[in-house]
Protein backbone atom coordinates (compact mmCIF):
# COMPACT_ATOMS: atom_id res chain seq x y z
CA UNK A 1 0.00 0.00 0.00
CA UNK A 2 1.02 3.58 -1.09
CA UNK A 3 1.44 6.25 1.71
CA UNK A 4 -0.47 8.64 0.29
CA UNK A 5 -3.51 5.81 0.41
CA UNK A 6 -3.01 5.09 4.14
CA UNK A 7 -6.30 6.91 4.50
CA UNK A 8 -8.31 4.44 3.05
CA UNK A 9 -7.05 1.78 5.76
CA UNK A 10 -10.31 0.66 7.91
CA UNK A 11 -8.05 1.45 10.89
CA UNK A 12 -8.39 4.79 12.98
CA UNK A 13 -4.12 4.60 13.63
CA UNK A 14 -3.55 4.87 10.42
CA UNK A 15 -6.18 7.43 9.59
CA UNK A 16 -5.02 9.33 11.60
CA UNK A 17 -1.39 9.30 10.85
CA UNK A 18 -2.60 9.96 6.99
CA UNK A 19 -3.03 13.72 8.42
CA UNK A 20 -0.55 14.12 11.77
CA UNK A 21 2.18 11.59 10.81
CA UNK A 22 5.17 13.42 9.20
CA UNK A 23 7.36 14.46 11.28
CA UNK A 24 6.78 18.12 10.87
CA UNK A 25 3.22 18.25 11.23
CA UNK A 26 3.75 17.31 15.11
CA UNK A 27 6.08 19.78 15.41
CA UNK A 28 3.96 22.24 14.27
CA UNK A 29 1.37 21.15 16.74
CA UNK A 30 3.54 21.29 19.35
CA UNK A 31 4.34 24.93 18.90
CA UNK A 32 0.37 25.81 17.95
CA UNK A 33 0.15 24.36 21.45
CA UNK A 34 3.03 26.43 23.13
CA UNK A 35 0.93 29.61 21.27
CA UNK A 36 2.30 29.97 17.57
CA UNK A 37 0.09 31.39 15.26
CA UNK A 38 1.56 32.63 12.64
CA UNK A 39 4.02 31.59 9.96
CA UNK A 40 7.04 33.64 10.17
CA UNK A 41 6.72 32.34 13.83
CA UNK A 42 6.57 28.95 12.90
CA UNK A 43 8.81 29.12 10.12
CA UNK A 44 11.69 30.80 12.81
CA UNK A 45 11.27 28.11 15.55
CA UNK A 46 11.00 25.67 13.29
CA UNK A 47 13.86 26.52 10.80
CA UNK A 48 11.68 24.63 8.39
CA UNK A 49 11.58 25.88 4.86
CA UNK A 50 8.70 27.76 3.61
CA UNK A 51 7.51 25.44 1.12
CA UNK A 52 7.33 22.79 3.25
CA UNK A 53 5.65 24.85 6.14
CA UNK A 54 2.94 26.19 3.57
CA UNK A 55 2.21 22.50 2.39
CA UNK A 56 1.76 21.53 6.22
CA UNK A 57 -0.26 24.12 6.93
CA UNK A 58 -2.50 23.94 4.19
CA UNK A 59 -3.26 19.85 4.77
CA UNK A 60 -3.82 20.79 8.80
CA UNK A 61 -6.22 23.49 7.91
CA UNK A 62 -7.67 21.36 5.15
CA UNK A 63 -8.30 18.69 7.51
CA UNK A 64 -10.01 21.19 9.95
CA UNK A 65 -7.22 20.80 12.18
CA UNK A 66 -6.32 24.19 12.30
CA UNK A 67 -8.46 27.53 10.66
CA UNK A 68 -6.99 30.57 9.10
CA UNK A 69 -8.34 33.55 10.30
CA UNK A 70 -7.07 36.99 9.24
CA UNK A 71 -5.08 39.35 11.40
CA UNK A 72 -4.23 42.85 8.75
CA UNK A 73 -5.91 43.67 6.18
CA UNK A 74 -3.15 45.33 3.75
CA UNK A 75 -1.85 42.73 2.25
CA UNK A 76 -3.99 40.25 4.00
CA UNK A 77 -1.90 37.92 6.80
CA UNK A 78 -3.27 34.86 8.54
CA UNK A 79 -3.12 33.38 11.79
CA UNK A 80 -3.60 29.71 12.56
CA UNK A 81 -5.74 28.74 15.45
CA UNK A 82 -6.51 25.16 16.71
CA UNK A 83 -9.94 24.33 15.87
CA UNK A 84 -11.99 21.44 18.68
CA UNK A 85 -10.48 18.63 16.07
CA UNK A 86 -6.72 19.97 16.37
CA UNK A 87 -7.04 20.85 20.35
CA UNK A 88 -8.65 16.54 19.94
CA UNK A 89 -4.78 15.96 19.57
CA UNK A 90 -3.61 17.42 22.78
CA UNK A 91 -3.40 14.19 24.89
CA UNK A 92 -1.59 12.69 21.57
CA UNK A 93 1.31 15.40 22.05
CA UNK A 94 1.19 15.21 25.80
CA UNK A 95 1.83 11.32 25.68
CA UNK A 96 4.29 11.68 23.04
CA UNK A 97 6.09 14.32 25.56
CA UNK A 98 6.00 12.28 28.55
CA UNK A 99 7.49 9.08 26.33
CA UNK A 100 9.61 11.39 25.32
CA UNK A 101 11.08 12.51 28.80
CA UNK A 102 10.91 9.18 29.76
CA UNK A 103 13.18 7.25 26.80
CA UNK A 104 14.91 10.19 24.77
CA UNK A 105 15.92 12.80 27.86
CA UNK A 106 19.84 11.78 27.35
CA UNK A 107 19.60 11.71 31.42
CA UNK A 108 19.16 15.74 31.29
CA UNK A 109 15.54 15.51 32.41
CA UNK A 110 12.64 16.55 30.46
CA UNK A 111 12.88 20.11 28.61
CA UNK A 112 9.41 21.51 29.94
CA UNK A 113 7.15 20.26 33.07
CA UNK A 114 3.76 20.87 33.12
CA UNK A 115 1.67 22.51 35.55
CA UNK A 116 -2.24 21.90 36.12
CA UNK A 117 -3.38 24.98 36.85
CA UNK A 118 -6.95 24.42 39.07
CA UNK A 119 -4.53 22.55 41.70
CA UNK A 120 -0.97 23.97 40.74
CA UNK A 121 1.12 20.80 40.38
CA UNK A 122 3.53 19.36 38.24
CA UNK A 123 2.06 16.66 36.27
CA UNK A 124 2.64 13.33 34.08
CA UNK A 125 0.27 12.90 31.64
CA UNK A 126 -1.09 9.54 32.37
CA UNK A 127 -3.93 7.73 30.24
CA UNK A 128 -6.36 5.67 32.06
CA UNK A 129 -9.97 4.19 31.75
CA UNK A 130 -12.76 6.46 31.26
CA UNK A 131 -14.90 4.14 33.10
CA UNK A 132 -13.02 2.89 35.87
CA UNK A 133 -10.38 5.76 36.06
CA UNK A 134 -7.72 3.08 36.09
CA UNK A 135 -4.31 3.54 34.87
CA UNK A 136 -4.36 1.59 30.94
CA UNK A 137 -1.45 -0.71 30.76
CA UNK A 138 -1.03 -2.60 27.28
CA UNK A 139 -1.40 -5.82 28.64
CA UNK A 140 -5.11 -5.53 30.50
CA UNK A 141 -6.45 -3.75 27.34
CA UNK A 142 -8.23 -6.07 24.47
CA UNK A 143 -8.90 -4.56 21.56
CA UNK A 144 -12.15 -5.81 19.25
CA UNK A 145 -13.72 -4.96 16.34
CA UNK A 146 -15.54 -2.18 16.11
CA UNK A 147 -18.76 -1.50 13.70
CA UNK A 148 -16.67 -0.58 10.55
CA UNK A 149 -14.58 -3.95 11.02
CA UNK A 150 -17.89 -5.70 12.24
CA UNK A 151 -19.61 -4.41 9.07
CA UNK A 152 -16.68 -5.68 6.54
CA UNK A 153 -16.51 -8.95 8.84
CA UNK A 154 -20.29 -9.61 8.37
CA UNK A 155 -19.95 -8.44 4.18
CA UNK A 156 -17.12 -11.14 3.76
CA UNK A 157 -18.94 -13.73 5.50
CA UNK A 158 -22.19 -13.19 3.33
CA UNK A 159 -19.91 -13.16 0.33
CA UNK A 160 -18.94 -16.58 1.18
CA UNK A 161 -15.00 -15.21 1.98
CA UNK A 162 -13.19 -16.16 4.84
CA UNK A 163 -12.26 -13.78 7.47
CA UNK A 164 -8.54 -14.43 6.91
CA UNK A 165 -9.18 -11.42 4.62
CA UNK A 166 -9.51 -9.08 7.88
CA UNK A 167 -5.41 -8.34 8.79
CA UNK A 168 -4.36 -10.61 11.23
CA UNK A 169 -3.25 -7.94 13.55
CA UNK A 170 -7.32 -7.93 14.55
CA UNK A 171 -8.33 -11.35 14.04
CA UNK A 172 -7.43 -12.47 17.56
CA UNK A 173 -9.70 -9.42 18.76
CA UNK A 174 -13.01 -11.42 17.57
Amino acid sequence: MRWDDIDKQVCSVARALSVVGERWTMLIMRDAFLGTRRFDQFQSNLGITRHRLSERLGKLVEHGVLVKVPYHDRPVRYEYRLTRKGLGLYPVLMSLARWGDEWMDKGEGAPLEYVHQTCDNKIRPTLTCSECGEPLRPEEVKPQLGRALQEIAAQLENGGESLEDIPSLLKWSM
